[in-house]
């Protein structure tokens, strides 16, 4: 894939080159932050932009909000967060609406070089990949009169797994329960969150992520 690196430790950016290129990816920019990598974007829009969320000038959600953007004026590229943080407001916000192709990492989570790649792949092939921990942190958003709270505490364990882009399958399969269970759970889900007649892909991971914003 045609990749652009957004990463403001100079340590880490060049680390990240050296592994995709050995990869067999080829590293069109790699820059240290938001206003570069919507210009290295400009003026060559790659499939896939691996960045972080807090970049210069603020360190705050430079990146994010970058990412945000490039969502809007490129919808065709797909965007890999790769951070230390969670910042909830930009990343409900960019997990709202269509998350084919958008996945958010937190560094410390990566256990493995392969978990990062596997989640590079999926995204740059139109997925998605969600750290577990970014979605428990944006569920903590919900309150008791978000449409949410309908679910039972199996549908919303079900929904969080589902929020991280797994199959039914790969759910049943980490809740150590049947694959027609989980498929019940699901369609308990979308019926509770007014989704039943809600055609494609996207509302299985959009489920969660469509009621998180305030």
């Amino acid at each position: 894939m045609r990749v652009i690196l957004a990463e403001d430790s100079t340590l880490l950016r060049e680390g990240l080159v050296r592994l995709l290129s050995e990869e067999g990816h080829q590293v069109l920019a790699a820059v240290g932050d938001g206003e570069q990598l919507l210009a290295a974007v400009d003026a060559d829009q790659p499939d896939i932009v691996v960045a972080d969320v807090r970049m210069p000038p603020g360190h705050t959600d430079e990146g994010l909000r970058a990412a945000l953007r490039i969502r809007t004026r490129w919808p065709q590229v797909k965007v890999l967060m790769l951070s230390q943080y969670v910042e909830k407001r930009y990343a409900a916000e960019l997990m709202s609406s269509d998350v084919s192709g958008v996945g958010y990492l937190l560094k410390d989570r990566v256990a493995q070089v392969s978990d990062f790649l596997d989640a590079l792949e999926r995204v740059g092939a139109g997925g998605a990949a969600f750290d577990p921990e970014v979605v428990r942190q944006l569920l903590s958003r919900t309150t008791q009169t978000d449409p949410l709270s309908r679910l039972t505490p199996r549908e919303r364990q079900v929904l969080e797994h589902m929020a991280q882009g797994l199959t039914n399958a790969a759910v049943a399969e980490a809740l150590f329960v049947s694959q027609s269970a989980v498929e019940k759970h699901v369609n308990a889900v979308f019926d509770k969150l007014g989704l039943a007649h809600t055609s494609g892909y996207s509302r299985r991971v959009l489920a969660v992520l469509r009621f998180l914003e305030s």
